[in-house]
């Protein structure tokens, strides 16, 4: 009886979510979600071709500099990086009294580290040593939202790693700023023609590499040179500063990268390996080895013997 009652149930349960699905595609059919802006005119990220990319990648460190800079030059007004500590930099290639330099002479690295003031206990500030993080450019959140018409700058530290396309969505979202004004996507369809509504609003900039089209930070990159690389170094155009400062953020995020690589590389070395030599050995021991049966039951030979004889005499055929 209850297991009667207990299918009961079940198939009760069953008939309700068949119902929710027949009603939820049904709405689906006869009344199909409208179009929207975000969905017909964004931009999935173009393909950022970096030397740490695939398998064997491995950082470019003329390249990490170089994103240092822009970042340091361009960036850091309104993007913390505090996860970063300044002796990190010695990863992409720099000695400690260049790091030192760097970090604490003022000459590069203008915004100081909070302190406390030793004689009167009240906050101060600092110049930055190894030991220290990159510090915000904000003291709190309230700060850095009122700066930016109530728009929060994330930290960088992490962010190939949080933002899906890593950084081919950074080179794409810095340089991907156009005028809205008869802007086309991919069919040729014009945004405010279609979607009237769209408009930019004020304090907003379009950028179809954005989830929704709009957002608050002003293009960083607007113009060539706008930092000046040394001698020996890529002309610095718009496309060459966002590809470099995304190869930077991709070493903040996993400054480690070429060592998981390489211990990868050993990992399966060492496994294509023991799989050979396991093959190897099960070839060597079992080859000629011969998997012997014995019937048991009524399969036993003697069993069979018995059975017929039993049959023979009380006359049963088969």
């Amino acid at each position: 009886m209850i297991r009667w009652i207990a299918r009961l149930i079940g198939i009760g349960f069953v008939g309700v979510l068949l119902i929710a699905l027949y009603g939820t595609v049904s709405e689906y059919i006869s009344a199909p979600p409208e179009a929207t802006a975000e969905h017909d005119f964004y931009r999935e990220p173009k393909e950022l071709e970096l030397e740490s990319n695939g398998a064997f990648g491995k950082f470019d460190r003329a390249q990490l500099q170089r994103g240092l800079q822009v970042y340091t030059e361009v960036c850091s007004a309104c993007h913390g990086l505090t996860r970063v500590r300044f002796g990190d930099l010695a990863g992409i290639g720099y000695k400690e009294a260049q790091i030192k330099a760097y970090a604490g002479s003022g000459n590069f690295w203008k915004i100081e580290v909070p302190s406390i003031n030793p004689d009167t206990g009240e906050p101060a500030t600092r110049k930055a040593t190894l030991a220290d993080h990159f510090p915000s450019p904000y003291a709190n959140e309230a700060q850095g939202r009122a700066a930016n018409n109530n728009a929060l700058p994330p930290d960088l530290s992490l962010i190939t790693k949080a933002r899906e396309g890593g950084a081919a969505y950074i080179h794409s979202l810095l340089t991907g700023y156009a005028d809205q004004a008869g802007y086309k996507n991919e069919k040729g369809e014009e945004l405010l023609k279609k979607f009237p509504t769209a408009k930019t609003p004020t304090g907003l900039y379009f950028n179809p590499y954005f989830a929704n089209l709009n957002l608050a930070m002003p293009p960083p990159l607007s113009s060539e040179g706008q930092v000046a690389y040394g001698p020996g170094s890529p002309k610095p155009t718009v496309d060459q500063m966002a590809k470099d400062v995304s190869a930077f953020l991709v070493w903040t995020a996993e400054p480690k990268l070429e060592n998981r690589h390489r211990t990868g590389m050993v990992v399966v070395l060492f496994l294509m390996i023991a799989t050979l030599l396991g093959y190897l050995s099960y070839q060597n021991i079992w080859a000629e080895a011969k998997r012997k049966v014995a019937p048991v039951g009524p399969l036993d030979p003697d069993n069979k013997a018995k059975r017929k004889r039993a049959k023979s005499k009380a006359r049963i055929e088969g």
